[in-house]
């Protein structure tokens, strides 16, 4: 097999292996069944990763390579919490439509039982989690609402959130439920203004505030 014969199989064992978690969940992907979708001899699904796990996981860093370059575009303009509302419930439905929410959720659910696999989940989680509170430091660090909910904080409820809803829209059928959740968000948002106006920060002991002028 050529150099280049063997990226372009690569590739489509990767492409196929994505598609097969999102449709058949991970109960239902084997390395037969990857092979099949990707036109393939299944010994080349071990020839090229050493298994399927260490496939989908290739799958899923292929997903999040190209939503986080999107994501991270998506929120480079965002300084207020309304927009940053708007923009996470866009990634939500694009992550959604695409089957991102999909590998991520179907590889989590497998590293229950499967130890080895967890740990890849869990590293595979952090730069997610970094790129959620780097968003919400943005807007709201230095703010009464951030010694409230800190940013690292918030960052793992959102991924739970994240997770979770996922899970929830198998149920929820039309979604209806899933959406009210994003329009409660959006109305509490602005009302939640005051709670991100960031305070002045004192030098020195407290004595002055930052334009020099005495505290009181």
């Amino acid at each position: 097999m050529t150099k280049q014969a063997g990226a372009e199989t690569r590739e489509r064992l990767i492409e196929a292996a994505a598609e097969t978690l999102r449709t058949e969940g991970y109960a239902g992907t084997s390395a037969r069944t990857i092979a099949k979708a990707a036109g393939v001899n299944s010994a080349l699904v071990f020839y090229h990763f050493g298994g399927v796990d260490p496939l989908l996981l290739a799958a899923l860093d292929r997903s999040s390579q190209q939503r986080m370059a999107a994501y991270e575009a998506a929120v480079a303009g965002v300084r207020t919490l309304e927009e940053l509302v708007a923009v996470a419930t866009e990634i939500y439905r694009a992550d959604l439509e695409g089957g991102h929410i999909t590998l991520f959720s179907e590889l989590v659910g497998a590293s229950i039982a499967r130890p080895e696999l967890r740990e890849e989940i869990v590293r595979r989680s952090e730069p997610w989690i970094a790129f959620v509170e780097r968003s919400l430091e943005r807007v709201i660090g230095g703010s009464p609402l951030a010694k409230l909910l800190p940013p690292r904080d918030l960052a793992y409820a959102s991924i739970t959130f994240y997770l979770g809803v996922n899970l929830f829209t198998h149920l929820d059928a039309d979604r209806s439920r899933t959406e009210a959740l994003f329009a409660l968000a959006e109305r509490v948002a602005p009302r939640a203004k005051l709670l991100t106006v960031r305070l002045p920060r004192r030098r020195g002991g407290g004595a002055k505030d930052e334009t020099g002028t005495g505290g009181t």
